[in-house]
């Protein structure tokens, strides 16, 4: 079993598949934690960057070799409209002298996820290796197993009736963006985006709840980002 926030369980898993496929002809980075209480992983990153993003990050690498074998082939990268309330604070990612908070901390590590996606473009697309950052939307789910009934009906998930705010979407059509990316015609050979409901997103506006704030497709953040943590990986 993967545990995507424990390095060393990523490598095993890593292992495992390579000792039995030599081709990978997709990957989607698809689980996460949110709004947890403030915790470490077992090699000391802040839980939701360790897991959501640093995880996948090195799984990812790990598996590369394989991805390119089976080229042209793609990674998805899921991110989530909370990127929008953090950039990475690359002078503290592990809330190490910072007052820790968890929605920041959650939407610090789905940026991060975005980046990946632009990074990893830049460095195997002419490898036959594409990725882009998907964001599924609100969906009611084990995600928010860390948030009390009353949280939810503050943020607005709720109405006073206990009925789930109807932009929240189904399962299936939360994965249908997710889907897109991985199967889509119209993204054979193209990375480095932002997608949501099925389709390429713009730059986020002012008061609008789509779109990506332009730091998380930030090619130069993207390099910061995946030279840091091959250094936290030990790549």
């Amino acid at each position: 079993m993967l545990n995507l926030g424990s390095l060393a369980s990523v490598r095993q898993a890593a292992d495992q598949f390579l000792a039995r496929w030599t081709k990978l002809d997709l990957l989607i980075n698809n689980a996460g934690i949110m709004a947890t209480p403030q915790g470490y992983t077992p090699d000391g990153f802040e839980q939701q960057f360790g897991t959501n993003y640093l995880g996948h990050y090195l799984l990812t690498r790990l598996l590369l070799p394989a991805l390119q074998k089976a080229a042209p082939a793609r990674v998805v990268s899921l991110s989530s409209s909370g990127h929008r309330f953090s950039d990475i604070h690359f002078d503290d990612i592990q809330y190490h002298h910072r007052p820790y908070e968890k929605w920041e901390a959650y939407a610090q590590s789905k940026t991060a996820d975005a980046l990946l996606a632009v990074a990893l473009t830049h460095y195997a697309s002419d490898q036959g290796v594409t990725a882009n950052a998907v964001h599924p939307g609100g969906i009611r789910s084990g995600l928010q197993q860390h948030l009390t009934q009353e949280e939810m009906n503050a943020l607005g998930w709720y109405d006073e009736a206990g009925n789930l705010n109807p932009l929240f979407k189904t399962p299936e059509q939360g994965a249908s963006t997710t889907v897109w990316a991985s199967v889509g015609h119209e993204l054979i050979g193209i990375g480095g985006l932002y997608l949501e409901d099925c389709q390429e997103a713009s730059p986020c506006e002012p008061g609008a709840n789509r779109g990506y704030m332009p730091y998380a497709l930030n090619p130069d953040h993207a390099e910061q980002l995946w030279k840091l943590s091959q250094n936290l990986v030990g790549l």
